[in-house]
């Protein structure tokens, strides 16, 4: 994420990370995204996290992590039911977690 010079609005930026998920400063509304509901994030560099694009006016990207969130989707989470998830698969001695929607 690139700094912006004095007076300019900032529209993303990450507020906080934290155990248990990231804050996040969209349009001046902040919104937390828990690592239950975006498993994606846990585990992941604080560079890559902090990388965050608003496209378009409502469409939150992640380049390094090829993440994709509509500001909507924050806004009104009843209206999208499907969460992800992760889930561990287990390949003969082996366990692989893997983020499933």
């Amino acid at each position: 994420m690139k700094s912006s010079k004095h007076g300019k609005d900032i529209s993303v930026r990450i507020e906080n990370i934290t155990s248990f998920g990231i804050w996040i400063l969209v349009k001046g509304n902040e919104f937390f995204l828990s690592y239950a509901d975006y498993p994606y994030f846990k585990d992941q560099t604080l560079n890559s996290i902090q990388h965050v694009q608003l496209l378009h006016g409502y469409h939150l990207y992640w380049p390094d992590l090829d993440v994709d969130l509509e500001i909507d989707n924050l806004e009104n989470p009843s209206k999208y039911p499907l969460k992800s998830k992760t889930i561990k698969k287990h390949i003969g001695r082996k366990s692989i977690k893997q983020a499933v929607a």
